[in-house]
């Protein structure tokens, strides 16, 4: 999807030297991919020790609105 957007360029720089990727959209999508991992490794972490892991439980947390994860 094409999009106009307006970047900090020293910090599209910063994604583009981080990524190790050569052309910028390739670097941004990279790095908002990361971000969103992040986001699921954070909510799961939030999410410790308040499931009983049983198939009934893996059903629910699976289908969890993403709306309860943390920002």
């Amino acid at each position: 999807m094409r999009t106009t957007t307006d970047l900090d360029e020293n910090l599209l720089e910063q994604v583009i030297e981080a990524t190790g990727e050569k052309s910028k959209t390739k670097a941004v999508n990279k790095a908002m991919k990361e971000y969103v991992r992040q986001l699921h490794i954070k909510h799961l972490l939030s999410r410790e020790g308040t499931f009983d892991l049983n198939l009934d439980d893996w059903y629910e947390f699976r289908h969890m609105e993403h709306d309860d994860w943390p920002k």
